[in-house]
């Protein structure tokens, strides 16, 4: 059975710098280190990092004063950092930096009195990251219905900004609909680079193919971003690990394409290709 991989499938720049960043440190610290939250959306990962002495926690407040704390790569709010420094931990930043350019111009133009509208999940962590640079009042678009229930003043000044894993056509077309309601307004299209070229490598390997099999978790807003662009061109399986493949999946298929999310480490995907080459 022939196996087809789309370029750039796997960890991205922000989450292979994240993933080293925290590795290096825990190979430094004989107590273990604190990660606010799941390091990356994929458990098969964090759960090895944890196996070597990472203690994912929840809120600041579960880290012991005078210890050591990892961002991820997600980012968050302003306040953790001030959080952080009232109990004096130490933090290990690897929020990434397309993600930090987005905190920057959301608390630069919230300060300059603009509306902050964030393209993206209210309930994904960079998105609730993003809100927390300013003041927690951005309004949070995530689908084209949206805006029909949210009211727009013309007479006010908007910044848009975008989850960097947000479907690059929906973003455009968001985009599009709020140029015809909003007079005063700037476009930021802080979509990363490489969720872009991921997701047109997806696009394209799906029209060469009989089945698409995705790769990554469950929770991973980019993974299910390219589960949904597959969908539309061929029969498409999404899993975390290849232990939710069996042999049925694939009768009267020939040639298979694979891609993974940003956040599925490579030895997951060696697994998977392997299962199918097997066939």
């Amino acid at each position: 059975m022939e196996v087809k991989i789309a370029k750039n499938a796997g960890f991205c720049f922000g989450v292979k710098r994240a993933m080293k960043m925290a590795w290096d440190e825990l190979q430094n610290s004989d107590d273990g280190i604190y990660a606010l939250g799941p390091l990356i959306h994929n458990k098969q990962a964090v759960l090895k990092y944890e196996e070597n002495g990472l203690k994912t926690i929840d809120k600041v407040d579960d880290v012991p004063s005078s210890n050591n704390m990892i961002i991820r790569s997600h980012g968050v709010g302003e306040t953790v950092y001030i959080e952080s420094e009232d109990k004096n931990i130490n933090i290990i930043d690897t929020t990434c930096p397309f993600v930090k350019k987005i905190h920057e111009i959301a608390k630069k133009y919230y300060i300059k009195g603009y509306k902050v509208v964030v393209i993206g999940d209210s309930k994904h962590p960079e998105v609730i990251g993003i809100n927390g640079w300013c003041n927690n009042e951005a309004i949070i678009i995530k689908t084209l219905e949206d805006l029909e229930s949210i009211e727009l003043d013309k007479s006010n000044k908007y910044c848009i900004v975008a989850q960097t894993t947000i479907n690059v056509d929906l973003y455009n077309k968001i985009v599009e609909a709020l140029s015809n309601k909003l007079n005063d307004v700037v476009f930021n299209n802080t979509i990363c680079s490489a969720t872009k070229v991921r997701q047109e490598a997806a696009k394209e390997i799906s029209k060469e193919v009989d089945m698409m099999v995705v790769v990554g978790g469950k929770h991973s807003s980019n993974t299910q971003k390219l589960v949904q662009i597959c969908k539309e061109y061929v029969p498409t399986l999404a899993i975390e690990t290849v232990d939710e493949l069996n042999e049925n999946d694939f009768k009267g298929y020939n040639t298979i394409g694979l891609t993974a999310g940003a956040s599925t480490p490579d030895w997951i995907i060696e697994e998977v290709v392997g299962y199918i080459k097997s066939l």
